[in-house]
């Protein structure tokens, strides 16, 4: 079985039905362009979008973790119910599946264990939430995580939340989704999966390959 077969067999309906693999509804992402963005949480500056337009509006996340590690294996962005018929590799400008040797993706790098689903409009709203806290504390500017995204993973006793919905503009309706990456860092692709009237019915990224089981 091919990647992208082990991903239609699991992915293709509206539910996962594997033993390996425990799901969990995380809330509704605001998509206000349709245009996503899928990055490490703390290098979101300049990472372009990918080349298809998405639904607008809010949308269901599924957060899909492996029951052995715990750890969060595939997150999902929900547009429709239908059953997918066919997927395919998310890319931005300039990339193009045919230059890929086999084996190879294209995807996102991610050095802080983090990652995140978000609307383009929503990237702009980042980028200048982190341009005015900076500009307003100086020297005393600890960061983009330390002075945004910390205090949203971890929940009133001090534990640990592994994923979180944020808003950078309270002005603005598009909300980040951002959530810890499989086993940590690495190198993670992401694949939409299109209805049978070659709609986008999902989006999802891969942070652990976990097998289907018959």
């Amino acid at each position: 079985m091919t990647h992208l077969e082990n991903i239609a067999k699991l992915f293709s309906k509206n539910f996962v039905e594997s033993p390996l693999i425990e799901t969990f509804d995380a809330g509704k992402i605001h998509l206000p362009t349709g245009k996503i963005v899928a990055c490490d949480l703390l290098l979101t500056g300049d990472m372009a979008a990918f080349n298809e337009d998405f639904p607008v509006g809010e949308f269901e996340v599924l957060v899909h973790k492996e029951k052995e590690s715990n750890c969060i294996a595939y997150v999902e962005i929900v547009f429709n119910a239908n059953e997918v018929t066919n997927w395919k590799l998310a890319t931005t400008d300039g990339q193009n599946t045919a230059d890929l040797k086999e084996g190879e993706i294209f995807g996102y790098p991610v050095e802080s264990g983090m990652g995140c689903f978000m609307d383009a409009e929503t990237q702009d709203c980042l980028n200048h939430l982190e341009k005015r806290l900076f500009h307003r504390k100086g020297d005393d500017f600890m960061g983009i995580y330390e002075e945004f995204f910390h205090q949203h993973f971890f929940d009133e006793n001090g534990a640990i939340d592994q994923f979180a919905f944020l808003k950078p503009d309270e002005e603005k309706g598009g909300n980040i989704f951002a959530f810890e990456t499989g086993y940590g860092e690495g190198f993670y692709g992401s694949y939409i999966g299109f209805d049978n009237e070659n709609r986008p019915a999902k989006i999802m990224t891969e942070f652990i390959e976990v097998g289907f089981v018959n």
